[in-house]
């Protein structure tokens, strides 16, 4: 794991297609998005330029609140995040936080390690999906 607890992956799609990628895998394994965040837009609206930058919040709370009820400001981080966005190159890349990450970050361990596991392997299948020209699981 990155010192950052940042993951990010390359999109063999453009930023838009990503995006839809990204969104309908969340929506076929009956994920809750609570916000979807056009950081371009919101730049735009103050007249300000960013290249094409959207962020998903999602989660279960059936998984998360067991981490808040441990530590209460692990809220900080959750619902999960998955940020898409396209660098000076045109190259278009997914970047979240480690599951890892974010229980060293707010001292979680013990019977927590299961639910890390899921949702570690949960973002890695949504990005690579997301990412690939193969679909997974």
């Amino acid at each position: 794991m990155p010192e950052t607890g940042l993951v990010t992956l390359q999109s063999a799609h453009d930023f838009d297609a990503t995006v839809r990628r990204l969104a309908a895998r969340l929506d076929a394994k009956g994920v809750t998005v609570f916000a979807r965040v056009d950081h371009a837009a919101g730049a735009a609206s103050v007249g300000m330029v960013l290249r094409p930058t959207t962020l998903f919040m999602f989660g279960n709370p059936a998984a998360g609140t067991p981490l808040m009820q441990a530590a209460q400001h692990s809220g900080i981080d959750l619902p999960l995040k998955m940020l898409v966005w396209q660098d000076a190159n045109g190259i278009v890349h997914l970047s979240y936080n480690d599951p890892s990450w974010i229980a060293a970050r707010h001292g979680l361990a013990g019977g927590l390690q299961q639910t890390i596991t899921a949702m570690t392997e949960t973002l890695d299948a949504l990005a690579r999906h997301a990412a690939s020209t193969v679909g997974h699981d």
